[in-house]
């Protein structure tokens, strides 16, 4: 039963994905978004954005935070609307592509060669990360949270590598995928980590001034490897129009105490998310348990 339920929801996915390829980038953005503004909100999961938003920004009211929720479902739906057309985004002045800020970190980075960290959070379109990135000869892997569907989450990994090239290594999220992450940096390759998502065996670092239980991965392998740690995110400009905002890379802590470090490392990353997202808090996915339940 449960075999063919994964069949039918695969075929729903892949005749969706037709649809909106046919539609091209911008509209597809629109429509995408569109739907799940006016659906999203209406779901009971957004009980758990709004309930985020009130521990992370009480300073808002109530219908600051519908409209905030409402932007957050319009940029994850935006975000799948795009997905079917990544490998065409180009780089361009004006209309569906991308641009980039700091660009010159970025070419030096490709020059000298890993290992190296990128890390970002599920903000503005997330998937372009690894497809901008590939534009300057960078084969960025990421640890991911595969799909429950397999034949679905092999149509998204399809779409990635199109856009990405062949080379593109995605490692699950686990302890498979932590051991595979660290051969690769091992081997000097560069890794892609979205640091926002809660992990219940992580460690306890502030988030929006609350003690949020959060990854450790990211500082581990920077401390292990003395390599860069460079904070990037991405900016909607609209339909499918977007701007990679690249930061200089972070100057990692060396106390002699590990565990501090890794901690105090942790600790800068959260800010830079914090920061991110205060600036277009209607950018960033809150539909997802960040914190403990009050």
């Amino acid at each position: 039963m449960r075999t063919l339920w994964f069949r039918f929801e695969a075929a729903l996915v892949r005749a969706g994905l037709r649809v909106l390829h046919a539609l091209g980038p911008a509209r597809a953005s629109d429509l995408s978004g569109a739907i799940a503004r006016g659906v999203g909100p209406l779901l009971p999961v957004s009980r758990v954005a709004d309930a985020n938003l009130r521990l992370a920004m009480p300073e808002l009211d109530g219908s600051a935070r519908h409209r905030i929720v409402g932007g957050a479902w319009e940029m994850l739906g935006r975000t799948v609307g795009e997905l079917p057309h990544l490998a065409r985004l180009g780089r361009t002045p004006s209309g569906p592509g991308w641009e980039i800020v700091n660009e010159a970190i970025v070419r030096e980075l490709a020059a000298r060669g890993g290992p190296a960290i990128f890390f970002s959070g599920h903000i503005g379109n997330w998937e372009m990360l690894p497809k901008v990135a590939a534009e300057y000869g960078i084969q960025l892997s990421s640890v991911y949270r595969a799909a429950d569907n397999p034949l679905v989450d092999a149509m998204i990994g399809d779409l990635r590598r199109r856009a990405t090239g062949p080379g593109l290594r995605l490692f699950p999220k686990g302890a498979a995928g932590a051991r595979a992450a660290y051969q690769l940096m091992a081997q000097g390759g560069i890794l892609g980590l979205l640091m926002d998502q809660k992990l219940n065996d992580g460690i306890a670092v502030d988030f929006f001034g609350r003690p949020a239980m959060t990854s450790p991965s990211l500082a581990i392998l920077a401390l292990r490897f003395r390599c860069p740690v460079i904070p990037c995110h991405v900016q909607r400009l609209g339909p499918a129009r977007l701007r990679l905002i690249v930061e200089p890379p972070l100057a990692l802590p060396d106390s002699g105490d590990r565990e501090a470090d890794i901690v105090s490392l942790t600790r800068r990353v959260n800010a830079h998310l914090e920061r991110w997202i205060r600036e277009r808090p209607e950018s960033w996915l809150w539909m997802h348990r960040r914190w403990p339940k009050q």
